[in-house]
């Protein structure tokens, strides 16, 4: 095919019309085979656009037998019987669910669609029994066992969090209707479950204790996502274009691409993933962006973080967590670093064998300075997304030695700070700076500190190297005496370019930056 026609399956979620349609496709058949071998049923949380809906629908064209769509995959060289089964398939992503009755009509409706293919018994009147129903007599029609798959089991909970009266009663619920996988276990040759989150509360992870939870496993790692083998095998065409379109190398493109939207790992010793929605809106569009962070507003988890005041200098530097916190997610935790984690803006960074603790970090530049940037609005002064003015100047004023400059722009960050002042307030000050520089890093060498002992925050440019000292409840005196006292300017005694030291005091009164002397 012409390079130019190949076509981009952006926004393509069945399996069967990316096939029937010639859409470029990353081979993930073999997985797919070797997961449907075996009867377990099975469930797999990945982050939203990760290819979950695509991945089940694979599911639903193998059993639905449908040989023709797998020619010249993987997996026509591995299946010789081609069975076909009835598949039930339950996509809960792309609806509203804003009230208990908006979740009895939706799953309502879904069964309806199945009862006029296998009938409704009269005495089938709540969710659990028609779908136990349905599953019975799907089975006695076909003389084949049944096949359930579910796509984002768990998006009622997600849009019910923050309000616990509907989160109650969507658990109730899903607790019935997930119930009758367990039940009906005689009739079903495969069941797959797929969502961000594993909740603890809901029966469909302790009722159905047969439930393989495949999210951590090794083997899996690589089922949803792009690696890089794949995306250089897959889309190399492509990749030359964006790369003659932004006049750069095909490596320099591929380094991009891996600095932007590489470095998802699910597992332990995981290879790097790509996000395959950036990855194909990138090739598309061919310009660099933030496509997957522009999708999804973080909001909730941002809110989680202030309610729970979270120190986010933590968060922005890589968080250690126990094992036991990817087992299952309890709503009245009081730790929003699962759902963080399971939402996609942390990821798999290292592990420590021997005390079970994981590292996570942002996994890649899109989504740690898209987050960051999310970030600014809840935690300054500077609305309405002004905040890459801001730091596009911060970094230009730096650069050139204008450093009255950058300090006076950035009282704009502490304008309308309304706290009360008191320690709280002293940490948000700090994370206000290290918001901050930590945006500034991704156009210039910019470290922040949080230990003591080091700099509160040091600025590298071509000319300058700037060392910064704030201080909340003392002088801009005390602060460049502790720059000299704690030896703060002996890492850049060799450096070649211009060393200066600032110092910069807060005014409880003003609630804001008083003074600063260099």
């Amino acid at each position: 095919m012409n390079d130019l026609l190949r076509k981009l399956p952006i926004g393509i979620q069945t399996f069967e019309k990316l096939r029937k349609g010639d859409y470029l496709y990353v081979d993930k058949t073999e997985l797919v085979w070797k997961i449907a071998y075996t009867s377990t049923p099975y469930f797999l949380s990945r982050p939203r656009r990760f290819g979950k809906s695509l991945l089940l629908s694979t599911f639903e064209a193998y059993f639905e037998g449908k040989k023709e769509l797998f020619e010249g995959l993987a997996i026509e060289k591995l299946e010789t019987k081609w069975e076909k089964h009835p598949v039930l398939h339950l996509d809960l992503n792309a609806e509203k669910y804003d009230s208990p009755e908006r979740l009895y009509d939706i799953l309502s409706r879904q069964l309806t669609l199945w009862e006029i293919q296998y009938g409704k018994g009269i005495d089938e009147n709540t969710l659990s029994g028609r779908f136990s129903g349905v599953i019975r007599r799907a089975y006695e029609q076909t003389g084949s066992s049944v096949v359930v798959l579910v796509d984002e089991y768990d998006k009622p909970l997600l849009q019910a969090l923050g309000n616990d009266a509907l989160l109650d009663e969507y658990r109730k619920t899903l607790k019935a209707f997930y119930g009758v996988l367990k039940s009906t276990d005689r009739y079903l040759r495969f069941v797959f479950l797929t969502g961000v989150t594993k909740f603890s509360q809901v029966s469909v992870f302790s009722d159905l204790n047969q439930l393989q939870d495949i999210t951590l496993w090794p083997d899996y790692g690589t089922l949803c996502g792009i690696t890089l083998q794949e995306l250089v095998d897959t889309f190399q065409p492509e990749i030359k274009i964006l790369a003659a379109n932004n006049s750069i190398s095909y490596d320099e493109a591929v380094q991009r691409m891996t600095r932007l939207y590489d470095g998802y790992h699910f597992c332990i010793n995981s290879v790097g993933i790509f996000n395959p929605f950036s990855i194909l809106n990138v090739l598309k569009s061919k310009v660099f962006d933030n496509y997957w962070f522009q999708t999804g507003t973080p909001t909730f988890l941002v809110e989680m973080l202030q309610e729970t005041e979270y120190d986010l200098r933590t968060l922005l530097d890589g968080i250690e967590a126990p094992s036991s916190m990817f087992s299952e997610y309890r709503v009245d935790s009081n730790n929003p670093i699962p759902l963080i984690y399971q939402s996609g803006y942390l990821t798999i960074k290292a592990y420590d064998e021997r005390f079970r603790n994981y590292l996570l970090e942002f996994p890649n530049d899109e989504v740690r300075y898209g987050f960051m940037d999310f970030l600014v609005p809840f935690y300054t002064g500077v609305k309405n997304n002004d905040q890459g003015f801001y730091i596009g100047k911060f970094v230009n004023e730096l650069e050139s030695g204008d450093y009255d400059a950058f300090l006076t722009r950035l009282q704009t960050f502490f304008a309308d700070f309304n706290y009360e002042l008191n320690e709280q307030t002293e940490r948000h000050y700090q994370v206000v700076f290290y918001i901050v520089f930590k945006l500034m890093g991704q156009f210039t060498d910019a470290e922040v500190r949080s230990a003591r002992g080091r700099a509160d925050a040091v600025v590298k440019t071509p000319k300058y190297i700037y060392v910064f000292e704030f201080k909340l409840h003392d002088t801009a005196e005390a602060a460049l005496k502790q720059i000299d006292d704690k030896g703060y300017l002996i890492p850049y005694q060799a450096d070649e370019r211009e060393v200066i030291k600032i110092g910069v005091e807060f005014s409880t009164e003003k609630r804001n930056i008083n003074r600063w002397l260099v």
